[in-house]
């Protein structure tokens, strides 16, 4: 019986994602509707990055919305994978704790984000006693979507307020780079030269070669993080910090194609032609933002402002 639900949930997740992929291609202007998949991808990650430098550089509070949005777009996809996988996740209560997450730590910073962990609990654990249908299980999934988008994630709002404005926002900025051109140089270096497989059964289109290529990058970009004024960071401890922090993102990354591969879903969502969902492109950002922010505080790179 299990097994006929998820099917039918498959086949009503294909024909969504097939009616979402018509409504943009029918509003696409004729001109644009015979672009190869490479021109497609090219654009949408345009406006993906576009959009994240603006925020990023605007302030703290346009860096919190951004992230906040982020959170909670990535919450719903995760959720939604979770349904083709026949769990009752509650999609209200985990979206709004993981939109929470980076609006609480950037007003009141760890505490606040501990208080919103505390109420995502007793808020699932009220819906688990009334709602007859929910499962101990899926408690654990919507707590779980909820924390590893928006407690993730609202770790960068940490590293923004470490250091004064532009800086706060340039140091972000690095960040993303190292993992966004982390991603660039394993998929270029890999796809031409890879031989070994990294997780062939998890991720087979991934190897070793492009993971070293990759963290070279990585480590690269946390080098440049050194010339950023209020940085107390080394070059030894930039390349240490980066090969690290850009493992953390390979590890993100396998652990969204585990899911999505235990679910048998191809991509996330559809939000971004050419690319898949949101979760799809951020999936290395969620474990490299803590990295990063772990490294930088423990490490004494950047103060931290509590």
């Amino acid at each position: 019986m299990s097994g006929k639900r998820s099917s039918n949930a498959k086949a009503r997740l294909a024909e969504k994602q097939h009616a979402a992929k018509q409504a943009v291609y029918d509003k696409t202007p004729e001109r644009f509707k015979n672009a190869t998949s490479l021109q497609v991808r090219f654009r949408t990650g345009a406006v993906y990055v576009g959009v994240s430098v603006l925020c990023v550089l605007l302030g703290d509070i346009p860096t919190m919305i951004y992230l906040s949005v982020v959170s909670a777009v990535c919450a719903g996809e995760f959720f939604y994978m979770m349904r083709v996988a026949s769990r009752l996740p509650n999609e209200v209560i985990g979206i709004v704790g993981a939109a929470l997450y980076p609006v609480a730590m950037w007003r009141y910073s760890l505490t606040a984000a501990a208080l919103v962990t505390l109420l995502l609990m007793l808020a699932l654990l009220v819906w688990y006693v009334y709602y007859m249908r929910s499962r101990i299980t899926d408690v654990g999934v919507s707590f779980f979507g909820a924390a590893y988008t928006g407690m993730l994630m609202s770790s960068l709002i940490l590293v923004r307020q470490g250091l004064e404005d532009p800086w706060g926002g340039v140091m972000l900025l690095l960040l993303f780079c190292s993992v966004w051109f982390n991603d660039a140089g394993a998929y270029l270096i890999g796809s031409k030269f890879g031989r070994h497989k990294l997780a062939p059964r998890t991720s087979p289109k991934k190897s070793w070669e492009g993971l070293i290529a990759g963290l070279v990058v990585s480590a690269a970009f946390w080098c440049l993080m050194t010339l950023v004024p209020g940085v107390n960071m080394s070059i030894p401890q930039a390349i240490i910090f980066g090969v690290l922090c850009g493992s953390a993102g390979v590890l993100g990354d396998l652990a969204e194609s585990r899911i999505k591969r235990n679910v048998g879903v191809k991509d996330s969502g559809t939000i971004m032609p050419g690319h898949g969902g949101l979760l799809d492109r951020c999936d290395s950002m969620f474990l490299a933002s803590v990295a990063a922010a772990v490294l930088l505080f423990v490490g004494g790179c950047i103060p931290y402002i509590g």
